[in-house]
């Protein structure tokens, strides 16, 4: 919003500051001479010639008690506001780095609870919300953008074998139930990358779940990509129960196999996608006949 320039809040507040000691200092002032003018003042008698003599002597006394407390009120005043107003500097800069993009800042303004410390307070948790808010956004965005390349990946494949393949090879209803289920395991990925980004939040619910069933899923998902590329894939192991997310758990094995197929022998090699249950913990374990990789 363009705004008209005008008076900083220190300088209205020194001003304010000077304007009242000069006041407090001319009633003061007035009341004394009032009280010499009458020749009364407490434990004094004075002997009053004249108003003029009272005046002539008084003014310049006056004066210069005016002008002493107009330079002490403007100083005063200008380092009293100052210092009052020093927390409302530290909000307006951590509102501009905010503004222009850095979340991470915090005012943390120490010292004991008042206004300009419970604004503060606040602003900081504002801060924090949105910064967990945004942070939420980029990891759905990140995870979203590369989980759902597998999918994407197969189902692109099935089309390709279709098309390229003999017509009379061609199943349409099993390709068709083949896309359905690779588009619905999409579905399923994209909301729990959703309960994924939001697991900071406490939202994330978890399910009992065979990783021996999910690697089965697995192989069978991407077993035309194997087979074009001229590779086999098995699976062994016994019920292996476990508790978390099917469909993390499953884009999990998938990329996992997806990597074992894509690291492969071009011809003629395997891949071998075992599970087991120990008393403590749930394995799946994925090997191929590729190159070793490093641990890295």
């Amino acid at each position: 919003m363009d705004r008209a320039p005008g008076l900083s809040v220190r300088l209205k507040l020194t001003l304010s500051y000077a304007g009242f000691l000069l006041l407090a200092g001319a009633v003061l002032l007035a009341a004394g001479y009032f009280s010499l003018s009458r020749g009364v003042h407490p434990g004094v008698i004075f002997i009053v010639q004249s108003h003029a003599d009272l005046l002539r002597y008084f003014a310049p006394i006056a004066a210069i008690v005016m002008a002493f407390l107009l330079v002490f009120g403007l100083l005063g005043g200008w380092l009293l506001a100052g210092r009052m107003l020093a927390p409302l500097t530290r909000l307006t800069d951590a509102t501009r780095l905010a503004a222009n993009g850095s979340l991470s800042h915090r005012i943390e303004l120490e010292g004991r609870q008042d206004e300009f410390r419970e604004l503060a307070d606040s602003f900081d948790t504002m801060l924090a919300r949105l910064e967990a808010h945004v942070a939420e956004q980029q990891r759905f965005a990140a995870n979203a953008s590369h989980e759902l390349r597998t999918p994407l990946a197969i189902t692109q494949t099935l089309l390709d074998v279709a098309r390229n393949g003999p017509s009379g090879d061609c199943d349409t209803g099993e390709l068709v139930d083949r896309l359905h289920d690779v588009n619905t395991r999409a579905i399923d990925l994209t909301e729990a990358l959703l309960l994924l980004s939001r697991a900071d939040q406490r939202s994330f619910t978890r399910e009992h779940v065979d990783l021996s069933l999910v690697a089965e899923e697995t192989a069978e998902t991407l077993l035309p990509l194997a087979e074009k590329r001229g590779l086999t894939i098995e699976t062994s192991g016994d019920t292996t129960p476990t508790t978390g997310s099917h469909a993390l758990l499953l884009q999990m094995t998938t990329n996992l196999v997806l990597n074992a197929i894509v690291h492969n022998r071009p011809e003629e090699g395997t891949v071998w996608v075992t599970t087991s249950a120990h008393p403590k913990s749930a394995v799946l374990t994925v090997e191929n006949t590729g190159e070793k990789l490093t641990p890295q």
